[in-house]
Formats: structure tokens, sequence, C-alpha cells
């Protein structure tokens, strides 16, 4: 995690707590990045003492093939418009990664415990999405329907899964939703569990962020300008 980051985390966790939220547990995923930044929210929010529990579905998407090459080297491989299809696209997914690759997740000890083949050798946003929403459904949703309050501290594709089915967002338009990272993002729902969209909602979100409007402007801004340079 970069100083960047780490400051992103701990302004989060400053906002949430500028304006008196509480929370009753959290969730993550396995990964490091997610895993540290929930730690430095809960920090500010004085609340290490909050259960806290990890489960992979959260993880970031799965890029197969393309995982550990940087823009250069997969452009130079597979074509800029090959390239940008994987990355922009809802559901075409990269080359699936191949045995002994190194980045292969079922190497590593925190995956060992799941059922062979029950990790993926590539995903597309599509994908994504699907391993996602059974936790939610499953797991966190029954959570808020008992009245604790839920921090979930993930990754930009597994956060744009969760949102496409909370708001109904269309395929086309959740690849080009850019959510800016340590920006907490609220959502409340009424007793048919449906969103209660809030008048400082930024569109198609019926949640809004937390701080000042420009500032997470400026943000929401700066991740589509770096999307863009990804293509």
């Amino acid at each position: 995690m970069t100083p960047l980051g780490e400051t992103e985390a701990r302004r989060g966790g400053a906002a949430l707590k500028a304006e008196g939220f509480q929370f009753d547990l959290a969730y993550t995923s396995v990964l490091k990045r997610a895993i540290k930044t929930c730690f430095l929210a809960l920090e500010e929010l004085d609340h290490m003492w909050v259960p806290l529990t990890q489960d992979w579905r959260l993880n970031e998407r799965h890029y197969g093939a393309l995982s550990g090459l940087n823009k250069a080297e997969t452009a130079a491989k597979h074509g800029e418009a090959q390239v940008t299809l994987w990355r922009r696209s809802y559901d075409v997914p990269p080359p699936p990664m191949e045995a002994g690759n190194a980045f292969d997740p079922a190497l590593e000890r925190k995956y060992a415990c799941l059922p062979k083949g029950a990790l993926p050798l590539t995903e597309s946003t599509a994908t994504t999405g699907a391993r996602v929403m059974p936790l939610w459904s499953d797991t966190l949703v029954p959570i808020v329907k008992s009245g604790r309050r839920l921090l979930v501290v993930a990754h930009g594709n597994s956060l744009r899964a969760l949102v496409k089915h909370i708001d109904g967002i269309s395929d086309d338009a959740i690849v080009s939703l850019n959510i800016p990272t340590g920006v907490p993002l609220v959502y409340e729902f009424d007793a048919a569990f449906r969103p209660i969209p809030h008048p400082d909602a930024i569109a198609p979100l019926s949640g809004r962020y937390v701080g000042d409007r420009d500032a997470i402007l400026a943000e929401i801004n700066k991740v589509a300008a770096q999307s863009k340079a990804k293509k």
C-alpha cells in the first residue's frame, strides 16, 4: 500500500467520524491493500474493536494471463485494441491464466481452504459480479436487515458489482462508472430493502459519497482520467 493509499484510507475514516457514523462489523477482501485500508479507517473511527471478516469474493477482478504484466508489455503482446476490450468491456474476459503462472492465487496459502477449482483463471466484469453477489445476498443483506451497521472495504470491480445490483445500473453504464478510492459511499435502505435515494447522490448512484462534493467530483474525474490512460 502506497503512502497516498494510507492517506486516503485515513481520510475516509476521518470523514465518516466527522459525520458521526458508527459500525457494528466490517467485511473486506483477503487482499492486503483492502485489509490495511479497513484497519486505518477503523483506527480513525476509534472502531478497532469492530469484528472484521475477510472474504475472497470481495477480491479485485482476476485479470487472467494479463496478471503481472504492465501496460506496455500487454499491448506489445496482444495489441492496444484487444487490451482495451478486455479491460473495459462488461463480459469479455482476458485469456485464462496458465498452470504454473507465478501470479496464480491458487499457489497462495490464504486460499488453501477453498475447494479445488473455486478460484477463477480469468474474469470479466460480469463474472466478477457473479462471485460477489452470493456473498451479498446470503451474508451481507441479512446483516443489514438485522439493523447492524456494516462497513465494506473492497476494490473497484467488486464494488461496481455491488452498486450495479443495488442501483440497477445497466451493463454498459457500469464499466464506465468510476468509484474514487478512499471516499466512503453510504447506502441506506427502506423496509422493503430498496435503496433510499439521497439528495446529494451523484448519478447513477442513489447512495452518497461522504465529504466535500467538489473534492469528491475531482477524485471521480481523476479516476476517469487514469482509466483512459490505461486504454
